[in-house]
């Protein structure tokens, strides 16, 4: 995990609503209409929650079509866990720096000689 991905999961936890639904999820999928129902929230404002969360890694999302022919989206919970402390921090900074390296040795190796 480099500290980009520490810093979204972060963030995704980092809201009161988020973690209500990460709570509603934990014992499995729900489709979209039922969790808001489940929150007191509206469709729009959910789905802003969830992309939050689906872009950090900690849900997915999919459709499914109903015995009639409705299409649902479902979101169930992604397996996640992170330990926050000074050596997951350090590990993040170091991830960064390994990234970087890999990315200015493909330019090295992409650029003509002599540039």
């Amino acid at each position: 995990m480099n500290s980009e991905e520490l810093l979204a999961f972060l963030s995704a936890v980092g809201h009161a609503q988020r973690i209500r639904i990460i709570t509603e999820l934990a014992p499995g999928q729900l489709y979209v209409s039922e969790l808001a129902r489940r929150l007191g929230v509206s469709r729009p404002l959910l789905y802003m929650h969830l992309e939050r969360l689906e872009k950090a890694g900690l849900v997915v999302g999919r459709l499914e079509l109903s015995d009639d022919g409705k299409a649902l989206k479902y979101f169930e919970l992604a397996p996640f866990d992170v330990r926050l402390n000074v050596d997951t921090i350090l590990a993040a900074v170091r991830q960064d720096a390994a990234d970087a390296s890999r990315t200015q040795d493909k330019a090295d190796q992409q650029s003509p000689e002599g540039s």
